[in-house]
């Protein structure tokens, strides 16, 4: 296996970049204070908690303060329990963050004033109590208002350094038609679709289904219905005919008005992470995520319950494994990426490579697929997350 571009000597090179970065962190000399933000209103709230667990049980807390902030499914920014082990899957039930809160009604408040980072904890009746400051945010939210470049926003118009992608790049990783269309404009193959706007289906269903018609008798069975701007293949149906389409599009619309259907392609699935270094995005080795016996497709309860395996590394030739590793730095570059992503392919019969799509805040507990390929790239689950959060105290916040 071709070792180009892979990081060499992650170990050193992360600590020799350490006390730089972290040095002009605090103001005050301490160590930097990093806010992992998790939870969120999303669909896909009960995995961010359990990514939550797993960042703070890696963080190297004699290097970096940690302040744990769990947003509800309400929307309410609480403080939490610090205790890694309270955000397991447990009993095929995922955590929730209002399970995990400190109080039933206060609230957090981070800066919206560059001029300071301090957080502030607010109760009814209570004067506010200022919490320190905060010198960076590792945000572990997933889907919508966390994952599509909304908290991204608010953290760049306080001025507060955060970890990943920014606004534009987070948006467009969170829609897949933009997701796409930027794909095509930077010369990376797609595979086909159609996309169900929320006016459209609202207004002229018939339409719609003409539309869709078409596109079945140009590309065949199966279709994947997908709400646009989801993760975690939450809201997908695979449908084999007409029957199961109006009830696949109310399963994606339940999760988001626009839809993206897309033809099924034959291919092995084949994976790659993207990496932000000291000298731009590296890949690793890329992961195959074999046929799922007990499941249709690679499904939520397929990755997070059932924990399906994948196989890192893939087989893959020389050849194949360079070139997957190529395109996933590309697709990194052309939605203009920072500190970490997730790129997923297709393996066609005749040898090429469809992008599926981006994930700018992968799977990221020590079992998902982004971390084991770094591991067996040649960096554990600590150093990723230091590696991480070194980038985002190094960039300048702002416009990216």
């Amino acid at each position: 296996m071709s070792s180009e571009n892979l990081p060499q000597s992650p170990a050193s090179a992360a600590s020799s970049d350490a006390s730089s970065a972290s040095s002009d962190a605090s103001s005050n000399g301490q160590k930097p204070r990093v806010a992992v933000v998790f939870g969120g209103r999303s669909s896909e709230h009960g995995v961010s908690v359990v990514t939550a667990g797993a960042v703070l049980r890696a963080i190297d807390r004699s290097k970096y303060d940690v302040l744990p902030i769990g947003i509800t499914r309400e929307g309410r920014w609480a403080l939490t329990s610090d205790d890694p082990e309270r955000m397991a899957i447990t009993d095929r039930q995922v955590p929730d963050v209002d399970d995990l809160a400190e109080s039933s009604e206060g609230g957090v408040v981070l800066p919206v004033d560059p001029s300071s980072r301090e957080v502030v904890y607010t109760e009814p009746g209570s004067v506010p109590k200022a919490l320190g400051d905060v010198d960076v945010v590792f945000p572990v939210l997933h889907g919508p208002y966390g994952e599509d470049g909304t908290i991204q926003g608010l953290l760049d118009l306080s001025g507060t350094p955060y970890v990943g992608c920014g606004v534009l790049s987070s948006a467009v990783g969170q829609d897949k038609e933009y997701m796409k269309r930027i794909f095509t404009s930077f010369g990376l193959k797609v595979g086909p679709y159609v996309v169900v706007r929320p006016r459209e289906w609202e207004r002229d269903q018939d339409g719609a289904r003409r539309r869709i018609a078409d596109f079945v008798g140009e590309h065949g069975w199966p279709l994947f219905v997908k709400p646009a701007r989801a993760g975690s293949s939450f809201g997908i149906t695979k449908v084999e005919s007409f029957d199961g389409l109006d009830e696949a599009m109310e399963t994606a619309r339940a999760h988001d008005p626009k839809v993206i259907i897309e033809a099924g392609i034959v291919g092995r699935e084949i994976e790659c992470g993207v990496l932000e270094f000291e000298d731009g995005p590296r890949a690793s080795v890329p992961a195959e995520i074999p046929p799922v016996q007990a499941h249709d497709f690679y499904d939520f309860e397929a990755k997070y319950i059932d924990s399906a395996a994948g196989i890192v590394p893939a087989p893959l030739t020389d050849e194949e494994t360079a070139e997957v590793r190529r395109l996933a730095v590309e697709a990194f570059e052309a939605v203009s990426c920072e500190g970490i992503v997730r790129a997923d392919f297709f393996l066609t019969e005749d040898g090429e490579f469809v992008i599926n799509e981006i994930n700018t805040l992968p799977g990221f507990t020590p079992i998902s697929m982004y971390p084991r390929m770094w591991q067996e790239s040649g960096v554990s689950y600590p150093e990723l997350v230091d590696r991480l959060l070194q980038a985002a105290l190094r960039r300048s916040t702002g416009l990216r």
